[in-house]
């Protein structure tokens, strides 16, 4: 009836390779505006490519995992990162390494449809969900740590996401070749809770607008407004990056003991903080406490988030639409950014940004509640979020 435990790796491994790339989005636009004859504005949009190429394929796979088969999808998923991005890495013109980029996008968007449908079935989702988002984050701080002392090129960060997925193809021979639940094995229903689900999708879109709008333009800030150079900017994001860690693991520990609502509203009205915070930096211990404040606050409340999405229905599908939804918010953010930051500079925006947030808090809490109310399973599984927002924080930073 259910999958076996041994799964769960498999599938913590598929997450970590299906969240890299948009993980590692700020080094892939850096390199591509530093190693390709692109303008930051054009290495950016070939960024948003690729988190809408990866939404893409979470959408058209919401509900034909289990027709399709999850493996299958998974090693199609693989193959089409380790091509995409292989390709990408090799390649020297333009055309080339966009059109690499686009096919890795779709290949990581199929790799997190697969791992949401079925870490939200699991026994214990949120432990393969808190082992994911650890996974991910620790290789992408290390190939932050790594990359820089490879020398210059656009290929280091986009041959390490294609590493990646070549890696874990063998484990995907550990995902059932039908659906583990019963649930799942059922004809194709429709999808349930639509008015809760579709209101938390669209919360999401704008959650993670509105705060890729600043991580797109975080690297700015530290550099132009903080006045801190290149190397503390990225010592910076890289211990953020370890915060953020420290927020997984802490999400880990705190389980469905406090529910669903507080975590999300209490914690996105504090994210808000934390934006307005970094936006507004003028020197180190601002724009770090910002930076860190938010890296450990963020996957938190995420989990809760997309556990939320996960309790809407067994299958998982309304864990990958809203996935998907949000990484349309995220594709989005960094020209957001761009527009109130270039229009009314960073602290205004960081304000604009925090008060939208708090906005969005509400309805997102509202759905939590209504969860509640409804005895919904509390469960928790990734998508494509948190991976896409480390990606755009130096987008236009490099």
């Amino acid at each position: 009836m259910l999958a076996p435990r041994t799964t769960a790796w498999p599938l913590v491994a598929l997450f970590t390779a299906g969240y890299l790339a948009p993980y590692l989005l700020p080094t892939v636009v850096g390199r591509l505006d530093s190693g390709l004859p692109l303008s930051p504005t054009q290495a950016g949009a070939v960024g948003s490519a690729l988190l809408l190429s990866s939404a893409s394929a979470g959408f058209l796979l919401a509900a034909r995992v289990d027709r399709v088969g999850a493996r299958r999808l998974a090693r199609i998923g693989l193959t089409l990162a380790l091509l995409g991005y292989g390709g990408a890495a090799l390649a020297h013109a333009v055309p080339a390494v966009v059109l690499g980029v686009l096919v890795g996008g779709l290949g990581s968007g199929t790799a997190t449809a697969v791992t949401a449908t079925r870490i939200a079935a699991q026994p214990d989702p949120h432990r393969a969900t808190t082992a994911g988002l650890l996974g991910v984050s620790a290789l992408a701080g290390t190939v932050y740590l790594t990359v820089p002392h490879l020398g210059p090129g656009h290929g280091q960060p986009l041959a390490a996401i294609a590493l990646t997925a070549l890696a874990v193809w063998p484990l995907t021979g550990r995902i059932p070749v039908d659906a583990p639940t019963i649930e799942s094995r059922r004809p194709a229903a429709r999808l349930p809770h639509r008015r809760p689900g579709l209101t938390l999708a669209a919360c999401m879109l704008c959650w993670s607008l509105a705060q890729n709008s600043l991580w797109g333009v975080s690297g700015r800030i530290g550099l132009t407004q903080a006045q801190l150079t290149e190397a503390t900017v990225g010592a910076v994001f890289a211990v953020a990056l370890g915060a953020g860690l420290l927020g997984v693991t802490g999400a880990g520990a705190l389980g469905p003991r406090l529910g669903l609502a507080l975590p999300i509203g209490a914690g996105t009205v504090l994210i808000a903080g934390c934006i307005a915070l970094s936006a507004s930096a003028t020197d180190l211990t601002t724009f770090a406490s910002g930076e860190i404040a938010w890296n450990t606050l963020y996957p938190i409340v995420l989990s809760y988030v997309i556990g939320l999405a996960a309790s809407l229905d067994a299958r998982g599908r309304w864990a990958v639409l809203v996935g998907s939804a949000s990484s349309l918010g995220t594709a989005a953010g960094p020209l957001t950014g761009s527009v109130l930051s270039a229009q009314a500079g960073f602290p205004v925006m960081g304000a604009v940004l925090a008060v939208g947030l708090l906005v969005i808090a509400v309805p997102m809490t509202a759905v939590a509640l209504r969860a509640g109310r409804t005895t919904l399973p509390v469960v928790e599984i990734p998508v494509d979020v948190r991976a896409e927002e480390a990606a755009y924080e130096a987008a236009t930073a490099a």
